[in-house]
């Protein structure tokens, strides 16, 4: 079922018209009515930050584990539960101002845009979608409606992160060379595909979970609830899960859009499961942060990072289990990931930062002594946003080029050790044979 077939079929579910997410100011709501899809797991976190605004009312919940609505029934006992989004939309439309989406990677957009589609609000768990196309077609919808948007980085909105976008931009550390980034974590599987199918749990709606991807046999402990990021089906591996926390403050700060190479070393492809150790190498066209070309290596799996010299810490400190290093003309800065300060480093010695005094100086800017440190500013600003008073700091405007820029890099481990070119203009590889895993058919379910 081609996407816009699909997105057709969405638009005739709104019989009402409704005014876009970005102008329920100018209504006499006072309060937000929103949507959660997807309640368990990450979805869970997401709907109790999003519910702790005081002008949030959870209207409706949605998810295809019955388990999982029950639970997250019990928190909002007024909230009206569904399976199946769509039949959600259908009943609630007009009584719906924004959206959560929180299921797995390849839902993302065909719930997002359903939503869009009727003018509403989406808040939508990183990645923001499962393929490239995706990722250009809600940054595209967004904008046309003129939608309040917002990308499920909560970092993005910590101070750590601010912190360091801020010293970046003041050229603490010159113009930006090289970024490396790392996470040891392990999304990744090189084991073959399950055989055979299992009874599917009487609580899990299995259709409803395969959602538009191709039709699978349903097999215990192998996808639901805790492996889909595993299979390319469903997920985007490591780099589509920590890649986007991790990118998202150098990607941010140096102000950068999406690479023009892109490089994965690593094994071959099985066609199920993502590798489990990666080295991918984008470049970047220069920006106003960087030198005239920008390097980016990030390195996942067991083995991560690579030892390299622009990773020595002073004193031989061991690096932390994940985070980025930013390398300039002047020295280097550390971010790890997460809830530590960034380390500047020059000449193989820290550097102390007087916070305090940069503020004064003003090289880097407003004070953020009180920027977020629990978590819950990225949600209560998307809220803060819907009802006017705020603006998202990672609408899809922002997100989707991140998101892309990201799954570039995990299509490149299709071809390991290939370097793939990437045309910003055509949103296509040079090489044909790369252009395929941009896009694919959605399942009419």
């Amino acid at each position: 079922m081609k996407k816009r077939d699909f997105l057709k079929s969405t638009a005739a579910l709104a019989t009402v018209a409704l005014l876009p997410g970005s102008v329920w100011s100018m209504t006499n709501n006072k309060r937000l009515r929103v949507v959660q899809i997807g309640v368990s797991s990450m979805g869970a976190a997401d709907l109790e930050a999003i519910s702790s605004h005081e002008l949030v009312d959870i209207v409706a919940l949605c998810d295809v584990d019955s388990n999982a609505l029950a639970a997250a029934k019990k928190l909002h006992p007024n909230a009206k539960t569904y399976a199946d989004y769509r039949l959600l939309f259908s009943e609630m439309g007009s009584d719906i101002d924004a959206v959560v989406v929180s299921t797995p990677d390849h839902t993302h957009a065909p719930a997002s845009m359903m939503a869009m589609d009727m003018g509403k609000a989406v808040y939508c768990q990183k990645p923001l979608t499962h393929h490239v196309s995706e990722a250009r077609a809600m940054r595209k919808l967004a904008a046309e409606k003129n939608l309040v948007t917002q990308m499920g980085i909560q970092v993005h909105s910590f101070y750590d992160y601010k912190l360091a976008t801020l010293l970046i931009q003041s050229g603490i550390i010159g113009k930006v060379k090289t970024v490396r980034a790392w996470s040891p974590k392990n999304w990744g599987y090189d084991g073959p595909a399950p055989q055979g199918s299992d009874p599917v749990p009487e609580h899990l709606d299995w259709n409803l979970w395969l959602g538009t991807s191709a039709e699978r046999p349903y097999k215990e402990g192998a996808y639901h609830p805790g492996n889909w990021r595993k299979v390319l089906d469903y997920g985007c591996g490591t780099l589509g899960d920590m890649g986007v926390h991790i990118f998202d403050t150098p990607y941010n700060a140096l102000a950068l859009d999406v690479p023009r190479t892109i490089k994965n070393s690593c094994r071959q492809p099985t066609g199920f499961g993502f590798p489990e150790e990666n080295v991918v190498t984008y470049e970047f066209p220069g920006t106003k942060y960087t030198a005239e070309t920008l390097k980016w290596v990030w390195y996942d799996g067991k083995n991560a990072p690579l030892k390299h010299k622009d990773l020595k810490l002073p004193n031989n400190e061991k690096l932390p289990e994940q985070g980025a290093m930013f390398i300039g003309e002047k020295g280097r800065l550390l971010l790890p990931h997460f809830m530590e300060l960034p380390r500047h480093i020059v000449d193989g010695k820290y550097q102390e930062l007087d916070v305090t005094e940069l503020e004064r100086s003003g090289k880097i800017g407003a004070p953020l002594r009180d920027y977020d440190k629990e978590g819950k500013m990225h949600y209560h600003q998307f809220v803060d946003s819907c009802l006017g008073k705020d603006e998202c700091s990672a609408p899809f405007s922002y997100s989707a080029r991140l998101t892309e820029t990201i799954l570039l890099g995990v299509i490149a481990g299709r071809f390991p050790n290939k370097t793939l070119h990437w045309d910003n203009k055509t949103a296509q590889f040079l090489e044909p044979e790369a252009n395929k895993f941009l896009d694919a058919p959605y399942r009419d379910f």
